[in-house]
């Protein structure tokens, strides 16, 4: 197989589906309506509930969702071979993840900006959301733990990534000041904040910041606390609109550089290696159902409905937009990751050479991510990878090529870190509402934004400290993959009992079955085979508890779907 070759199926099939399976669910389903007034103007606060121009809520939409995810997990999930997870990648994209994002983002604005879980409590019942929000917080607490894993290492391993994303930080608030608070406005502030960005990246080079892992953690810790509590124009909006550039940036760049490669873009990994390849906390991990442990994002993640009617919905200007956001930004996801699997299985065995270690077909699947989770780094394989692609189409140096894919993706990852505490402060305050008055007392203190950040940071710290990567991203994964099809069971509901939409609910639900059923076997062989191995003994029982409850949340969940899915459509006239 050849890298042209798979990045033209992708774009093929991204393109295709976007303008038909995309436009029918627009226009049969949702039925979007221009003239609708969106929350954004309907609830605008200057703070969580400001419409925002399209493509910066794109960016900053793509960017909260995409973090890490699509290039982490199906870099891991090489070890299987390069064609399964790039099977999962495609037809979880087509029929679970875009359909789940855009409907996620647009029941959440047709219910003013509420939460998935919020929507879920109307649409089954009182208990449902009060389960579905408990499961959320349990889950984001893992988000934080395996990202702030994850950009400690890109941090630790290249340090000139470090020095440019926290300019980079530090441009985007300038460029959120320029764009709300001065005559500048987006045009203007926009040349800004790209000037800027290319000095963040210069300066990186230049001065790299030195730094030991730990040292890092603390340094996030403190981070997320204050970015999670800031008002969205003043970081999230801005610097996720210019995260978009690096993004599109490094697409096309990789996408162009792996089409023309030609005989240089020869895969050499295999194709398949073995069902039970050693992946899950270095266990043998069968593909099925263990692969939505490994691929968290790239394929379909749960955390994109938190996203999408967390922040997103709140900022959406116009019905007509949520396509391209909702959708078309799970299949950019996907298409990255597509990036990420062809890069590895053309230049994986050449990185794996430059360390010393001599890989094959007859030990790939043994030894691939231990390796990948120690010595090569977890975005090395993708950054190296990816920077030899870049040498070999456009003669660009390779540290060079592989600073930029550093930057890129801790970039992406820095934005799911503080999305994933502000999220999860919207979370806490509202569990802590469910139990005690919180307008005034201890209630009104427990619920205060910024304790509620302090104890979300501090657990994902403490989580992450340990750095069990192969531990904590399974964990990571499979809560977020059932979160999916939770989130997708709601979407079921609200197309077959509000919408009315027909048989479109079967193009729905059936998906949203089959993940439901692959994520709780995953978690259960998960519990019973990689938990009690685990060395650590704080982490052992922190993710057991966390998957356990999440497993008996979930039974409850899918209970309650099943009673409302029998009610008849003329009850839920009210919840309309």
């Amino acid at each position: 197989m050849n890298s042209a070759v798979v990045i033209l199926i992708a774009a093929a099939i991204y393109l295709g589906m976007y303008f038909t399976y995309g436009k029918s669910l627009q226009n049969k389903v949702v039925r979007a309506d221009s003239g609708r007034p969106t929350p954004a103007h309907k609830l605008y606060d200057g703070v969580d509930y400001v419409p925002a121009h399209p493509l910066v809520l794109y960016g900053h939409h793509f960017a909260s969702i995409a973090g890490a995810g699509p290039i982490v997990g199906p870099a891991l999930a090489m070890a299987w071979g390069w064609l399964p997870g790039l099977l999962w990648v495609w037809f979880g994209n087509v029929f679970i993840g875009a359909v789940h994002d855009y409907l996620a983002l647009m029941s959440s604005v047709r219910y003013d900006g509420k939460s998935v879980q919020w929507i879920a409590g109307k649409l089954m019942t009182r208990r449902t959301g009060i389960a579905f929000e408990f499961y959320i917080l349990f889950a984001l607490l893992l988000v934080i733990a395996a990202f702030m894993s994850v950009i400690a290492g890109i941090f630790t391993k290249t340090p000139e990534a470090a020095t440019a994303s926290i300019l980079f930080l530090i441009s985007a608030i300038i460029v959120g000041y320029l764009m709300y608070k001065t005559s500048l406005h987006f045009a203007g502030a926009t040349i800004v904040g790209l000037i800027l960005l290319v000095i963040s990246v210069w300066l990186g080079f230049k001065y790299p910041i030195q730094a030991s892992y730990h040292q890092w953690n603390i340094f996030l810790f403190v981070y997320i606390i204050i970015a999670a509590s800031l008002p969205v124009w003043v970081l999230l909006q801005p610097r996720d609109y210019l995260n978009a550039y690096i993004l599109w940036f490094g697409l096309i760049l990789g996408g162009v550089a792996f089409a023309i490669l030609g005989s240089k873009g020869t895969f050499t990994a295999p194709a398949y290696t073995s069902w039970s390849a050693s992946v899950v906390g270095g266990k043998p991990s069968p593909f099925w159902p263990t692969i939505p442990l490994v691929i968290a994002c790239g394929s379909l993640s749960g955390f994109h409905s938190i996203v999408g009617s967390g922040t997103t919905s709140k900022q959406l200007d116009n019905e007509l937009h949520g396509l391209m956001v909702g959708y078309g930004g799970m299949f950019t996801e996907g298409f990255l990751s597509t990036i990420v699997i062809a890069s590895i299985a053309v230049y994986g065995i050449k990185v794996f050479a430059d360390a010393g270690i001599d890989i094959n077909a007859a030990n790939w699947a043994s030894i691939y991510a231990p390796k990948v989770a120690g010595e090569i780094g977890k975005v090395g394989i993708f950054a190296k990878s990816y920077a030899y692609g870049l040498q070999d189409a456009f003669g660009i140096p390779f540290k060079t090529g592989a600073v930029f894919a550093s930057l890129w993706v801790s970039a992406f990852a820095l934005t799911t870190l503080d999305t994933a505490t502000r999220l999860g402060r919207f979370a806490w305050q509202e569990v802590v509402g469910m139990l005690m008055d919180t307008t005034e007392g201890i209630g009104k203190a427990i619920s205060n934004k910024w304790l509620a950040s302090f104890v979300l940071a501090l657990v994902g710290m403490w989580l992450a400290w340990g750095n069990q990567w192969l531990i904590l991203w399974p964990a990571f994964s499979g809560m977020n993959q059932m979160l999916a099809s939770i989130a997708m069971m709601t979407g079921a509901l609200w197309v077959t009992k509000i919408q009315q939409a027909g048989k479109w609910s079967y193009a729905v639900l059936i998906p949203a079955l089959f993940l439901w059923i692959t994520v709780s076997a995953a978690l259960v062989w998960f519990l019973a085979v990689v938990v009690p191995g685990i060395g650590d003994v704080g982490t052992r029982y922190a993710v057991g508890f966390i998957t356990l409850v999440g497993i008996l949340l979930n039974l409850m969940l899918v209970f309650d779907f099943y009673a409302a899915w029998k009610k008849p459509a003329e009850e839920y006239a009210a919840a309309s």
